[in-house]
């Protein structure tokens, strides 16, 4: 008999680089479409031309380094980055976003650090956090779910706004996000922010229509349809439990503790498990296999340390939801939390 020797990652399936790309990006799709219909066509569409902004950047890069770009783009990594990012910003980003968060996630984050495998940052969250450093306004305008909205954008309409800035009526982004008695929309999570720091309580703030018995509406589909992608990705093998069951129970643990230190003062943990970006952090961003940790206890702490710092700075920080800086900041923890959960070699005293 033959005996093989492969060289690691070791997994029970062998499974190419762009097959296991491309089932991470099928398995975004149940998200996918529950962050469309209650969010509207934007994303759609945010996500067919960050497909193409990333595929043209990671061609010219390749191009410039004297490699073939069809080489790259074949491994779908570029298609990954240019999905999560996607799904990430606000269905109605004006254009040069997609554009310049792509830039510094495929030619800075990713191929100034050496290409693929050699990337310590996560390169779609690091496109989020310079984003939303420098362009707040436009990273934050969400719209209401399109059930509880008084004027529903419409696929023409959102297109229209994307690349113009204005629909078909020539209302611009901020005209529609400011509802008849002026009050501007926000997602749950930042209405809770708002809320509190302005002395409401929270059970005055999710009296509003826009929280269900869960978590905000919309949101919380939202999260159980990402959920149920990365269920399938664990049972596909293309993920292991450790990242997403670190990062849950990190965002489970702190909420608990918060909670109970002061109820009025933040949602309950199911509120924080299934807001924001919870789901697809754990199991589509967090598991990112170069950017994590390695080891198996490590992957655990990782996790955890993700999970904890999710809750920490929707509680204390500036931003509503906190996992892309999360991720960044474990990111930067990678290599400590490697050297001391190395595992020990065999005949070590």
């Amino acid at each position: 008999m033959a005996f093989f020797i492969a060289s690691s990652p070791h997994t029970q399936k062998r499974r190419s680089l762009s097959n296991m790309m491309m089932l991470v990006a099928v398995c975004a799709i149940p998200g996918i479409l529950a962050q469309t219909y209650f969010f509207g066509f934007g994303t759609l569409f945010q996500i067919a031309f960050a497909i193409l902004v990333a595929w043209t950047f990671e061609s010219l890069v390749m191009l410039l380094r004297g490699r073939s770009p069809l080489l790259a783009l074949r491994d779908n990594s570029a298609l990954v980055t240019a999905l999560l990012f996607a799904i990430a910003i606000p269905p109605l980003s004006p254009w040069w976003i997609t554009v310049i968060g792509l830039f510094f996630a495929i030619v800075i984050a990713k191929h100034l650090y050496g290409g693929i495998g050699q990337n310590l940052f996560n390169p779609a969250m690091v496109a989020y956090v310079v984003l939303l450093i420098s362009f707040p306004v436009q990273m934050t305008s969400w719209l209401t779910p399109a059930q509880i909205s008084a004027s529903p954008v419409g696929a023409t309409d959102a297109l229209s706004l994307i690349f113009s800035g204005f629909n078909l009526d020539g209302m611009s982004l901020q005209q529609i996000r400011t509802g008849v008695d002026g009050i501007t929309m926000a997602t749950p999570l930042d209405t809770i922010k708002t809320g509190l720091g302005n002395g409401q309580t929270l059970s005055e703030i999710t009296h509003s229509s826009l929280f269900s018995a869960i978590a905000g509406l919309g949101w919380e589909w939202v999260n159980i349809m990402f959920l149920i992608g990365g269920v399938i990705m664990l049972k596909l093998k293309v993920i292991q439990w450790y990242i997403p069951v670190g990062v849950l129970g990190g965002v489970l643990l702190t909420s608990l503790l918060l909670f109970a230190i002061d109820p009025g003062s933040l949602g309950t943990p199911l509120f924080q498990l299934f807001s924001g970006a919870t789901m697809l952090g754990a199991f589509f961003i967090a598991t990112d296999p170069v950017s994590a940790a390695t080891t198996i206890k490590g992957r655990v702490i990782f996790g955890a340390l993700i999970g904890a710092l999710i809750v920490i700075i929707r509680t204390f920080g500036g931003f509503p939801d906190g996992v892309a800086f999360a991720v960044i900041i474990a990111n930067m923890c990678v290599p400590l939390i490697d050297y001391y959960t190395q595992p020990r070699t065999y005949g070590h005293k």
